[in-house]
């Protein structure tokens, strides 16, 4: 007599159907080898960049044109199938990570630049292209395109707009929302939608902000037109020391008082400086509690005058030393330690895990003292790297994920920064999104009634709930269980804040 079936044989046996009824499926629209489902070919899509979460899909789909992606939309509507569009999972919130009874759609052959218009200042390309791919094809023409996540080597133009990525330049010259002039994808029911257009502006409700930062929980993208401007004359960059974390705070918050709008405004403690320094010699000043790297571009004359004001109020704030970059050379060696703050902290801890949270520009100073609070309070390690210039902090928690407490108070880490973040009049993301990471603390930033308003405008695109489910908008019950977690755990920081 054979012996009953286990709930996880029960729970393997009705995913192997499942995944076989998906690909059968999904043969009849896809070539062979845009297509798979076995385990060793799925393990490379189980994560994006958030690698402490993972999961398989059942299936990875490797659309090469626009019918197919539409083909596969259909399918997983019609099957009611979770599908979670990939680009080149550089994210940092587990945005991409799989559903584990549905499809990835990977945008990776969707690589080309379709055309470069100088006399309109915009390029025309797929979701797939990479970031920086876009300055360099524009290049010949003086042109390129502004935001510049650090990711920018290998992220695509459709994460880009997935997450409204930024970048050190994003003070000056915006966020990926005004930087797109037309986004071009498909619903989950296949359907083609167009949001935006050729003009600076366009008739009816603005869909195309909406669409942007919306995590792939609206539609799928396939084609963006982007802005591109100008390549300044002159670059120069200065390297600001300062031997209090407090008078670096200060200073980010006196250049913009002063009607300073730098190209770029970043802020580094003294544990991400040291992490950097090892790994690329950027020449920073080891012995700095911290350093601030602030850069005028435009014509020489613009640049010389911007970059001598910007000295004075540094120095007026306390900065122990200053050095400005002499040539484009040294400009881009001070900005190769920023660029590089991620691989170097992966240099020094087996894991991390990359916050993503907004303050007040005022409020820098406050919230690195309390980061260091924290880091005794969980006994973990905490490098500050900010795009100080909007208040947009990066703190990298270093911990080792093979070892399941320190996962733990990493997340607890996690969640007390993005929560002491709203407590000083911020938010829990800047640009990185909320994917799964910070389902948590949107239970903290939004109450129930605005949590339920965001449900209504994806169940408009989305009826069924398909497209990333699971990610970006906490439920109810998801909001109440933690309210519940925080008060058995004594850990309600913030009291005033949780509206469960």
């Amino acid at each position: 007599m054979n012996a009953p079936a286990t709930s996880i044989q029960t729970a393997q046996l009705s995913r192997a159907t499942r995944q076989a009824e998906v690909v059968a499926a999904l043969q009849a629209e896809l070539p062979a080898h845009a297509l798979l489902w076995q385990s060793e070919d799925t393990v490379p899509y189980e994560c994006d960049g958030l690698t402490a979460y993972r999961e398989r899909p059942l299936v990875v789909a490797l659309p090469e044109t626009e019918a197919q992606v539409a083909a596969v939309l259909r399918t997983c509507h019609a099957m009611s199938v979770p599908v979670v569009a990939r680009g080149a999972g550089t994210g940092l919130s587990g945005g991409a990570m799989p559903h584990a009874m549905g499809v990835t759609l990977s945008l990776a052959k969707f690589n080309r630049i379709l055309s470069i218009d100088p006399r309109s200042r915009t390029a025309v390309v797929q979701g797939g292209v990479r970031n920086l791919a876009i300055s360099e094809a524009a290049a010949p023409h003086g042109l390129y395109y502004a935001p510049d996540p650090s990711s920018q080597i290998a992220c695509t133009i459709g994460g880009n707009v997935a997450e409204n990525s930024g970048g050190v330049h994003c003070l000056k010259y915006g966020l990926t929302v005004h930087n797109v002039l037309q986004v071009r994808g498909y619903t989950i029911e296949g359907e083609a939608i167009t949001l935006g257009g050729d003009a600076l502006d366009t008739a009816g409700l603005d869909l195309l902000s909406l669409v942007i930062g919306s995590e792939g929980m609206l539609a799928v993208t396939t084609e963006v037109t982007v802005k591109l401007v100008p390549k300044p004359l002159l670059a120069r960059c200065i390297m600001a020391s300062f031997d209090d974390i407090q008078k670096a705070g200060d200073a980010v918050a006196s250049v913009i008082a002063a009607g300073i709008i730098p190209a770029g405004l970043e802020m580094m403690d003294k544990p991400m400086t040291a992490a950097v320094e090892d790994f690329v010699h950027a020449g920073y000043d080891l012995n700095a509690a911290a350093i601030l790297l602030c850069e005028s571009d435009g014509t020489p004359e613009e640049v010389e005058e911007e970059i001598g004001r910007m000295s004075d109020v540094l120095r007026a704030c306390g900065a122990t030393a200053i050095a400005v970059s002499k040539d484009e050379a040294e400009r881009l060696r001070f900005w190769s330690g920023r660029k590089n703050a991620f691989p170097a902290s992966g240099r020094i801890s087996p894991d991390y895990m990359c916050m993503d949270s907004t303050i007040p520009r005022k409020r820098l100073a406050d919230i690195l003292i309390a980061i260091g609070e924290m880091e005794k309070k969980y006994q973990l390690r905490c490098a500050n790297v900010f795009h100080a210039g909007d208040g947009n902090l990066h703190p990298l928690i270093l911990f080792d994920a093979n070892d399941p407490d320190q996962l733990h108070r990493c997340e607890l880490f996690g969640a007390d920064i993005l929560e002491t973040s709203v407590a000083m009049g911020g938010t829990v993301t800047g640009e990185h999104g909320v994917g799964v990471e910070k389902l948590n603390s949107m239970c903290v930033q939004f109450s129930a009634a605005e949590n339920a308003l965001m449900f209504g405008v994806k169940r408009a695109f989305d009826t069924k709930e398909l497209l990333n489910p699971g990610k970006v908008i906490p439920t109810l019950q998801r909001c109440a269980e933690y309210g519940k977690m925080l008060v058995r755990g004594g850990r309600l920081a913030h009291p005033e804040l949780p509206r469960f």
